[in-house]
């Protein structure tokens, strides 16, 4: 350094001067030192201050690197944060989707089920219920067929069904159901009903009788009546066989008296009734009974009455009264008028109203 060859100068300058002016060397060696010292200090704590600048520009560094990789790290966490983030929007999209697509199955599968719950419980009817709806349908079938035919048979057959099956079914809540069916068969077998088939039979013989009825002013009438009345009070035949000329006179008499007939017609319309009109008259006659057994057959008692009274007052006004054969056919058809009852047809409402309660039990 320059400061020694300045303090190696100085040396022999001073060594001439006296020994005062030479005791301040330690001094100034001493003052020499203390610069070293100083530099040496410096240079220490420049290279520590180097050495700690080196330390924390390399942690420094270490810690841009740390930052640079925690900001990618941060980077590709956020990329994939959002990543996750579309995914999870996607998924709960399609989680809403599903679960509304759940939800529209499950309703139908709700709806399904209440509906194979109907359908089951409609199937699931059990045999006495059947047995009901059964018997109860036969009835009424019944209860038509006797409406039709005018026949209490169709419901007697139907009612004696249905107690066998009830009995066969040995349900005791059927119970009631077996004391009205007896009931209704003992109401139907004391009911009285008119003869259908019967009284239909009559009719036709009615209606075939018409073409053999005298009229009132027919002219053969009245001497075939005579005659049968001269037949029937004729005394019985003698022994001996009258003579020739009795025989004679009597035919002659019978001749006269058919060459002039005296009756009394209280009708004014059977005596001007002519042989065309005759004709009509029975066509009528047999169109009146004929309407009759329709009105009949159709269960109009009231119509069949009717047409029958009108048959008898036509019966009464234009045939022959004294003819053995109208004298038939009004007893015939007073005999159908009598027959011939307003009588309504039972009904089985006893048992039918014990099926109604028998299934409203179930």
């Amino acid at each position: 350094m320059s400061s020694e060859p300045a303090a190696n100068e100085s040396v022999p300058e001073s060594a001439g001067q006296p020994a005062a002016t030479a005791a301040p060397a330690p001094a100034a060696a001493a003052g020499i030192t203390v610069p070293r010292a100083v530099a040496a200090a410096v240079v220490v704590l420049a290279a520590l201050a180097l050495l700690v600048g080196g330390l924390l520009w390399q942690k420094l560094g270490h810690i841009q690197e740390e930052l640079a990789r925690r900001s990618a790290d941060s980077g590709a966490q956020a990329v994939e944060a959002r990543t996750l983030a579309k995914e999870a929007q996607d998924l709960a999209t399609e989680t809403a989707a599903r679960q509304a697509l759940t939800e529209t199955r499950l309703s139908e599968v709700a709806l399904q089920r209440t509906q194979l719950e109907e359908l089951m419980q409609s199937l699931s009817r059990s045999r006495d219920e059947n047995l009901v709806v059964d018997i109860e349908s036969s009835l009424r079938l019944a209860q038509q067929q006797a409406q039709l035919t005018g026949s209490v048979e169709p419901l007697l057959a139907a009612l004696k069904t249905a107690d066998q099956r009830v009995a066969r079914a040995a349900q005791p809540r059927l119970t009631p159901l077996q004391r009205a069916i007896a009931r209704d068969v003992d109401r139907i077998k004391a009911a009285s009903v008119t003869d259908t088939p019967g009284l239909l039979v009559k009719l036709d013989e009615l209606v075939r009788q018409v073409d053999e009825l005298p009229l009132l002013n027919a002219v053969g009438a009245s001497n075939g009546a005579a005659g049968t009345a001269a037949k029937a009070a004729k005394p019985a035949p003698a022994a001996a066989e009258p003579r020739w000329w009795q025989r004679s006179l009597a035919l002659v008499l019978g001749e006269a008296r058919g060459l002039v007939r005296v009756s009394r017609i209280e009708q004014p319309d059977a005596v001007l009734l002519s042989p065309e009109q005759s004709f009509f008259l029975r066509e009528n006659l047999k169109l009146k009974l004929l309407n009759a057994r329709l009105g009949l057959l159709a269960r109009q008692l009231d119509s069949s009455r009717a047409d029958l009274a009108a048959a008898g007052a036509a019966l009464g006004k234009y045939f022959d009264p004294a003819s053995r054969k109208t004298q038939t056919t009004a007893a015939l058809l007073q005999q159908v008028q009598q027959q011939m009852k307003a009588v309504e047809l039972p009904r089985v409402d006893d048992t039918l109203a014990a099926l109604a309660t028998a299934a409203a039990g179930r």
